[in-house]
């Protein structure tokens, strides 16, 4: 592939003629742009006259949906034509993505190559690909076939065609349709099994009939032939899913089952460690200390990262010090070296006596900007590590910034009201930009004001060291307004906010909660009427000083139930108070014992994130120094985290 240019060498006699611009030519020229893109959606070409939007920096707009809606007639040419033009921008990737699909659908595999670049996005697309492999590439389109086979659910119909060749040709025969169909089973998608099941010959019958009795009852895992299928061969897809099933719903009898079994399963290494995992993870999460010898000797064996997480987990919540570094010492080094795991080696050896390794920990622990970096600071009484990163630009190259063409786009797009295009365009550049540019990029955003916008660049540039863009000052008057009206903590407000929705004041999560501080409308109902103020409905409820109020109120309420402290208050915040209630009911007692066995992954990491970002913001207020800040009071330190940490017994 030809080099990309850089940003700022993007069609630079474009952005010469945007300095004309006036802003009474903007608002005609917007006006004209935005009723041509209106009528392109529709395909009304009679409504649109072409000399009102000529030198447009959206003018590109207009013309895709020319194009896309010319597919699959349009010939490949012109859509390379399109893709070379637009190269700085998502168009081109877009329509790409479009001709694919069309000419993929229309079965024109000759256009479909010449316009691909490599394997394309998207389940379908990916089908139309391989299917246009198939002639001149047998191999990888056999390849690439059978991997989009070999998943438990539908597929759409665009690789029915791709399924078809590959069946003809023997890629796909008995065995593959037994391993999709046990892999339907494990997930609940019954009409696939049916599906599948009639596409199998009397050779697989003794093989469907286990399937059948295990679907009634896991527990006949003993019962049912161990050799199924051809050679065996169905063994292990089908034990695989059945033992999935079995863990699942009674983690102990699978347990006891699998050990019977085992010895005499013909089956293949990965089934029998995909058996192995799902049974150490299930026993680990559930806690069944029936299991844990077993699970500790199939352990010793394996380096998964996650299972040598929940063991150490495990052995925190036994106060077992030898076993957190025994378990510690299993860990791949790249996955130790971490100020997580640096901080709990340091309390290990700590309660163990060894004061030197304790502190030798704590000082590696300490380096990272983190919950537990932070904690481990506290613990030596140093600093904390923020690793601030400062950057700078000239008025100059500002200037030259802002006539960048992806700018003008995204100025452009905002300007018409078109914040998801603008959205689109931004972070395309901010992928494409070196170092440099990508840092010049989240200074105009920060000059700009667009704070959600500057979160996701620094995300997508990976500047994680740039902390005041990171933590931008978004909002601030009113959370420290709010913060002194309701008595809280506004950097513990700051740090809920940028935690919840990264300062994008529109933002609507999955559950439907929403806005700064993703309040949700139920919730948002009660607390108008417990403020005495109208009931600001789903769409008010995005105001982002109401939203700060409003959330600011639920924390407080938050707080004055766990007696003022925040990390309770925090987790209630994410997971609901009445979980926190019941996990403190069986909680330790010190609060890194209590975060860590937080059993939501979810809330255990959002605390840590909130009451870290705190004190980040904290620093931040005062100059970028940490001298002074801590992340949790003495209270919250040494408090016993337990029933008696609730206000109402």
């Amino acid at each position: 592939m030809p080099a990309r240019p850089a940003l700022y060498r993007w069609r630079p006699l474009v952005a010469a003629a945007l300095l004309c611009l006036t802003s009474a030519a903007f608002a005609t020229d917007d006006r004209a742009l935005r009723n041509a893109l209106e009528a392109a959606r529709s395909q009304q070409w009679e409504r649109i006259d072409q000399r009102t939007i000529h030198g447009h920096p959206l003018a590109g707009y207009v013309e895709y949906h020319r194009l896309r809606g010319r597919l699959p007639q349009a010939e490949p040419g012109q859509i390379l034509d399109f893709i070379e033009r637009h190269a700085d921008s998502p168009l081109g990737e877009w329509l790409r993505g479009q001709a694919i699909a069309q000419y993929g659908y229309a079965g024109r595999y000759g256009s479909l190559l010449a316009v691909a670049d490599g394997e394309p996005a998207g389940t379908a697309r990916q089908c139309y690909y391989y299917s246009a492999l198939l002639g001149s590439d047998p191999q990888t389109a056999a390849e690439g076939g059978l991997a989009l086979w070999t998943v438990g659910r539908s597929q759409p119909d665009a690789c029915d065609g791709l399924f078809d060749a590959l069946r003809s040709r023997g890629v796909i025969g008995e065995q593959q349709v037994w391993e999709r169909k046990m892999l339907a089973w494990q997930a609940g998608e019954s009409g696939l099994v049916s599906y599948l099941g009639r596409q199998l010959g009397s050779r697989w019958q003794e093989a469907r009939q286990a399937m059948e009795r295990l679907s009634g009852d896991f527990a006949a895992v003993t019962r049912v032939p161990t050799c199924l299928g051809p050679e065996c061969r169905g063994s292990g897809p089908l034990f695989a899913a059945a033992m999935h099933g079995f863990t699942r719903a009674d983690t102990e009898a699978a347990l006891e089952a699998w050990r019977k079994v085992a010895p005499h399963l013909p089956i293949k290494r990965d089934h029998h460690d995909a058996i192995q995992r799902d049974l150490i993870f299930y026993t680990l999460v559930r806690d069944i200390r029936h299991n844990r010898s077993w699970v500790d000797q199939a352990l010793a064996g394996r380096s998964d990262a996650d299972l040598l997480e929940l063991r150490v987990r495990a052995a925190l919540g036994e106060r077992d010090w030898r076993g957190v570094l025994s378990w510690l010492n299993r860990m791949e080094p790249e996955t130790r070296d971490d100020s997580r795991w640096h901080y709990w080696a340091a309390r290990a050896h700590e309660q163990l006596g060894d004061r030197d390794r304790a502190r030798d920990a704590y000082v590696l622990a300490a380096q990272g900007r983190s919950f537990f970096g932070f904690a481990a600071a506290d613990r030596i009484n140093q600093p904390y590590a923020l690793s601030l990163e400062r950057n700078g630009f000239d008025d100059s190259y500002r200037q030259q910034v802002s006539r960048w063409p992806a700018v003008q786009r995204t100025e452009a797009l905002l300007r018409i009201d078109e914040p998801g295009l603008a959205a689109s365009e931004w972070y395309a550049a901010v992928e494409r930009a070196d170092e440099r540019e990508a840092r010049a990029l989240a200074d105009y955003a920060q000059r700009r004001g667009w704070h959600a916008k500057l979160v996701q660049t620094t995300i997508t540039g990976h500047m994680w060291d740039a902390l005041d863009w990171r933590f931008p000052e978004a909002y601030r008057e009113h959370f420290l307004h709010w913060g002194r009206m309701t008595g809280v903590d506004p950097y513990l407000l700051m740090g809920i906010a940028r935690r919840e929705s990264a300062y994008n004041p529109t933002a609507l999560s999955p559950a439907g909660a929403r806005g700064l501080m993703q309040v949700m409308p139920g919730t948002a109902t009660q607390l108008a009427r417990q403020l005495g103020i109208s009931d600001p409905g789903p769409y008010g409820v995005l105001d982002p000083e109401l939203n700060i109020r409003l959330g600011s109120t639920y924390i407080r309420d938050m707080l004055d139930r766990y007696r003022g402290n925040r990390l309770a208050a925090a987790a209630a915040y994410n997971a609901g108070p009445g979980r926190v209630d019941r996990w403190l009911a069986d909680a330790p007692e010190e609060f890194d014992l209590f975060v860590e066995s937080i059993p939501f992954r979810e809330t255990r990491l959002y605390v840590q994130a909130v009451l870290s970002y705190r004190a980040i913001f904290e620093s931040l207020a005062n100059g970028g120094n940490s001298e002074g800040v801590s992340m949790l009071s003495p209270a919250e330190k040494t408090v016993r985290y337990d029933r008696s940490l609730l206000a109402r017994n």
